[in-house]
């Protein structure tokens, strides 16, 4: 088999599992307890903490851990909304963002919370200037993720971080796909909130990460003990947490090397599949665009066909974002691109990681277009 559907979720990385291994057999006491073994475990979440902060460019104060990025995005808009109180607010998003943010801010749109969607071009990319443009004087949030799920298209969310500061609007940025991929710096970027998720970077599901500048405060998500600076009770996952920490320094001692080779990977893969198919179409922005991911336009043939027959063939791929497939609804992020139904529900999107080898392209590229004539030969 062949997986490269790595946007969806990656292989445990060997050195991390290791490490996180003793958490779940011999040193499983619980963090909140006062004996060595409870002690042992809380100091392994606070060494996660760190090696986390220190990546991003944060103090460990400002980590909260949480089951996965989707949680993090809901409870942060959640919190800000809240402790707004009852009075006219306005958040600015995009119109391409990860669900857990889009279906969150519909959540909370009423007559008192008003929500821009911005549009996006045809690669995938905000305007700065749309956003500039789209503030009003009691805009309170931004919330952009850093890059996109579905076409890997990198935001510049720097510049829209300048564009901010000082005007009294937090900023949040969804870095789940990026974290792990490219640099990600929280100074550097301006962001107020920053969310990622362990399982993105080689760590286990089940872990997210929730930066929240220090002189900010959230809402508890779980009333209880004082488990995460009291703001999300419970019994911490510590094996999760501490895959984190290991996955998240592993992947960035190996970033540059990585997004170098998964790079040239994915040309290598574009170029033999447009030898063989010329019509293919590449959606998102070419530059600025996550190392390793790439989502392709068949025009005329169903992507769920061609996922389907792939898999048959022992390649995993992807059709769109993993928590909407299945639903044989058109993406929404190429929708927002400008496509059509028909477009969008023609896409297939591979991602590439650190387990896939340059020697696997030949294979994905011959079954790919194999499959793709076999539909196209069913229809005519």
């Amino acid at each position: 088999m062949i997986y490269a559907d790595n946007a969806a979720t990656t292989r445990i990385s060997d050195s991390v599992f290791e490490k996180m291994l003793p958490y779940l057999r011999e040193h499983y006491g619980n963090a909140a307890s006062q004996y060595s073994l409870g002690v042992k475990a809380k100091r392994a979440i606070e060494l996660a903490r760190k090696q986390v902060a220190d990546v991003i460019g944060a103090e460990a104060a400002e980590i909260t851990f949480t089951s996965g990025g989707s949680e993090a995005n809901s409870w942060l808009l959640r919190s800000v909304n809240e402790s707004l109180g009852d009075v006219p607010k306005h958040i600015i998003t995009s119109a391409i963002e990860h669900h857990s943010v889009l279906n969150a801010c519909r959540a909370i749109e009423d007559n008192e919370t008003i929500v821009t969607y911005l549009p996006v071009d045809s690669s995938g990319l905000i305007s700065v200037a749309d956003v500039k443009a789209a503030i009003r004087p009691y805009t309170k949030l931004v919330t952009i993720m850093l890059a996109n799920n579905e076409i890997g298209t990198v935001q510049p969310i720097a510049e829209i971080g300048r564009l901010l500061k000082g005007k009294g609007i937090l900023f949040h940025t969804d870095a789940v796909q990026a974290v792990g991929h490219i640099p990600v710096d929280v100074t550097a970027l301006g962001v107020d909130f920053l969310t990622a998720s362990a399982h993105k970077f080689n760590g286990a599901k089940g872990t997210g990460i929730l930066y929240k500048r220090s002189d900010l405060e959230l809402h508890p998500l779980v009333f209880g003990g004082e488990q995460e600076h009291g703001l999300r009770a419970g019994t911490e996952n510590v094996a999760g947490i501490v895959s984190a920490g290991y996955a998240i320094e592993e992947s960035i001692g190996a970033m540059t090397s990585e997004a170098e080779r998964l790079s040239a990977m994915v040309k290598e893969t574009v170029d033999g599949i447009k030898a063989k198919i010329p019509s293919v179409m590449v959606n998102g922005d070419n530059a600025c665009r996550l190392p390793g991911t790439v989502n392709l336009g068949f025009d005329g043939v169903s992507g769920e066909s061609l996922m389907h027959l792939l898999d048959l063939k022992g390649v995993c791929v992807s059709t769109s974002s993993a928590c909407t497939s299945g639903k044989d609804k058109p993406s929404h992020v190429l929708l927002a691109l400008g496509q059509t139904e028909q477009q969008a529900k023609s896409a297939i999107r591979i991602s590439y990681g650190k387990d896939n080898t340059i020697d696997e392209i030949e294979t994905v590229v011959t079954a790919v277009c194999d499959a793709y004539y076999k539909i196209k030969t069913k229809l005519e």
